[in-house]
């Protein structure tokens, strides 16, 4: 049966993606830790990061540096947050989120819900900064 995340992959659920390429996306999480929490995602179906080949966790890895980037730039938080957790979801992906302290990385600080425009707003901010960083070809319209 397919994972939520396939799903929003293959468009039978909305998603705000900020990244899309051949082997992951980026789409915003719709339970937050902070504003532009995006979650990097292979379209393969793998549930633990330990069984995902070195080749997709490097990829992953260097989309979430680049969306990470982004975050930095909007943001301007002290950290950006990286956290591979996967009890959520038993389909590997990679949370890249703003960090102000070390409450930004526990789950129970998460926004419960958050409004669309908002969120509307920081898939927006995020796809705008991916492009002037030269990611053109990889940021959804």
């Amino acid at each position: 049966m397919a994972t939520v995340f396939t799903k929003i992959i293959n468009g039978e659920i909305p998603g705000r993606f900020v990244w899309a390429d051949e082997q992951c996306v980026g789409f915003l999480s719709i339970n937050p830790l902070g504003p532009g929490h995006t979650l990097v995602v292979p379209r393969a179906e793998i549930d633990q990061w330990v069984d995902a080949d070195a080749g997709l966790l490097a990829h992953l890895t260097e989309v979430s540096r680049i969306v990470g980037l982004a975050v930095r730039e909007i943001w301007s938080p002290p950290r950006v947050g990286l956290l591979v957790a996967g009890f959520e979801v038993p389909h590997l992906h990679v949370h890249v989120f703003p960090a102000w302290d070390m409450r930004a990385f526990d789950f129970a600080n998460a926004a419960a819900t958050v409004a669309g425009a908002e969120q509307d707003g920081h898939a927006e901010s995020l796809r705008a900064a991916l492009r002037a960083a030269g990611h053109d070809a990889h940021v959804p319209g």
